[in-house]
């Protein structure tokens, strides 16, 4: 086990594949939409794969376990892109990844246009409009549209995403149509959406979609993820006990609930 960089620091398995990420109470620890975005994101077997956006480098940790094809990350926040390094270098994954510390919005100039066969984001969901943000300027940036706005990251995929190629992004149900209707402004023509409700009874709280790149309309609404059973215990469907544990994941496991609406 490599030495941990500071005392707030810890390592967490990943629940597959012995995959272990270094994470930190004192920055923003990724949660239940990264490893849903990770699942959901059409990806091709060869070919480079880029995560906006990538925090703690959890989605291309995951990621590794479903394709052969290079993955970066990029990701503004110094201490998260060395946090995700070091991650990377502690699983042996530095031939299938790399991470780039900078500014999604400038990142073209630097790789270039359509150099990307898929990209994945999950974007902060907050607009600034006035509202608290928390005093952590780490959770701060990764909630709110502090550094890009949502706008500026689909810019960015259309930039960097080749044409034919999949952008996935993992976002609140509330934003959905400036989502779509952004995507669609600047060439994205959304293919796949998925709501995830936290149970069957509930309104959904995440939103899953999938664009290409120059693409004709032809949107597919898939059938509703439902996180947790409905018998009052934070247990988890047979769908996400696949989703984090796979296909052969043994008993019902209960979790804490961390997206409860």
């Amino acid at each position: 086990m490599m030495e941990e960089k500071s005392k707030s620091e810890r390592i967490d398995d990943l629940l597959t594949h012995n995959l272990r990420i270094i994470q930190s109470d004192e920055v923003f620890s990724f949660s239940m939409d990264a490893v849903l975005l990770a699942r959901f994101a059409g990806i091709p077997m060869r070919g480079k794969i880029l995560d906006l956006c990538t925090g703690n480098g959890v989605v291309p940790l995951l990621l590794t376990t479903r394709t052969k094809a290079v993955i970066e990350g990029i990701e503004i926040q110094p201490r998260l892109a060395d946090m995700a390094r070091r991650s990377v270098a502690m699983n042996g994954l530095e031939d299938r990844i790399t991470i780039r510390e900078g500014d999604l919005r400038s990142l073209f100039e630097v790789t270039g246009h359509g150099g990307y066969d898929a990209i994945t984001v999950n974007p902060p969901y907050m607009p600034l409009n006035g509202s608290d943000i928390k005093l952590n300027p780490h959770q701060a940036i990764a909630r709110h549209e502090l550094n890009c706005t949502l706008e500026e990251v689909i810019v960015a995929c259309t930039r960097l995403i080749r044409t034919g190629g999949k952008v996935s992004m993992v976002h609140r149900p509330q934003r959905l149509g400036e989502i779509i209707s952004l995507m669609r402004i600047h060439r994205l023509e959304p293919k796949r959406i998925r709501f995830v409700h936290p149970r069957a009874h509930l309104e959904a709280n995440m939103v899953l979609i999938e664009a290409m790149r120059d693409a004709k309309p032809d949107v597919r609404l898939l059938p509703p993820l439902i996180v947790y059973e409905g018998n009052g215990r934070n247990q988890y469907t047979a769908e996400m006990q696949e989703i984090y544990f796979g296909k052969d994941s043994g008993t019902p496991t209960e979790r804490k609930p961390d997206i409860e609406g």
